[in-house]
Order: structure tokens, then C-alpha cells, then sequence
């Protein structure tokens, strides 16, 4: 069976983000979403918020599961049998990161391979810090986010 994992905060979930997972599932037996528990970060949704908007808009992926994880990433692939990181990149920058985080990863697992998939050039700009920021002036995000994430953005926001 080929597995991959594909790490994220996701907060919240974007098109970009599903457009990875989409693609990312149609090439995969089984994929993992796992959704980071990053304690230096202050996210604006919970883990297990994170977690369930992504297992909505995943619902009609048979083959996507949906996670969460906090420790190393090469830990938890390990713990689930998975060879295969994805990453999405949006522009050369990313890449860089990327690069540097994918050989990290392969020194303290030599089993543990990086696919990138370059994202969709309509959500090559897009990011989640984008989204947020847009919401918390009231701007529209409709372009970003599927209807179901706007809802709980301007629930999580009026708060």
C-alpha cells in the first residue's frame, strides 16, 4: 500500500490546501492529513477544530484520514507505517524551507522521502495567515475558503 502524510497547521483548511489533498489522494492509497499541535504558535482553531473542518471538506476522499500529531514529524510517519512526506509549494521561498526540512528529515530517517506538489497557480498566493487577516477586518473570503470554513471563521472571529 502506498501511504503519504501531508503535515500542515491548517488554520484554518484553504483551497489550497484541499487542492493538495486532492491531487495528493488521487496518486496515493492512503493518505494522512495530520494536523500539528505547534505549542509556539497561538492558533485562531483548536486542534480538534482544525481536525473536524478538515474531515468535512475531506468527507467524499475515501481514502483520506484525517490526524493530529505533536512531536516529530518523522516520529509519527514512523508510528503509521509511512515512507512518503507531501508538502505543497507555492513559490521559490517555500521550496527553500522546504528543502531544508525535507533533508532534516531524511538524516534522522533515511526511509522517510518528500513528494512536493507545486499548488494550483489560481491559490498560488494564498496562505492561512492571509485568510485570517482578511476575516478579522470583515473582508470577504469566499475566494479562499469553502462555505462551511467562512462560517466558523466569522463565528470563531465575532467571539
Amino acid at each position: 500500500m502506498y501511504s503519504g502524510i501531508y503535515p500542515g497547521s491548517f488554520d484554518p483548511v484553504t483551497y489550497g490546501h484541499i487542492d493538495i489533498i486532492k491531487r495528493a489522494a488521487a496518486v496515493m492509497d492512503h493518505l494522512i492529513v495530520a494536523v500539528l499541535k505547534n505549542n509556539g504558535k497561538t492558533p485562531l482553531f483548536s486542534v480538534d477544530e482544525r481536525v473536524n473542518m478538515l474531515k468535512e471538506v475531506t468527507k467524499d476522499l475515501k481514502n483520506v484520514e484525517i490526524m493530529s500529531f505533536s512531536g516529530l514529524l518523522v516520529n509519527f510517519a514512523k508510528e503509521h507505517g509511512v515512507k512518503v512526506i507531501v508538502r505543497g509549494l507555492r513559490a521559490v521561498t517555500d521550496f527553500e524551507y522546504e528543502l531544508l526540512m525535507s533533508q532534516t528529515n531524511r538524516v534522522m530517517d533515511p526511509d522517510i522521502d518528500t513528494i512536493f506538489f507545486t499548488t494550483d497557480l489560481e491559490y498560488a498566493y494564498l496562505s492561512s495567515s492571509i485568510v485570517r487577516e482578511i476575516a478579522s477586518y470583515g473582508g470577504d473570503i469566499s475566494k479562499f475558503v469553502p462555505e462551511c470554513i467562512q462560517k466558523q471563521i466569522k463565528d470563531k472571529l465575532s467571539k
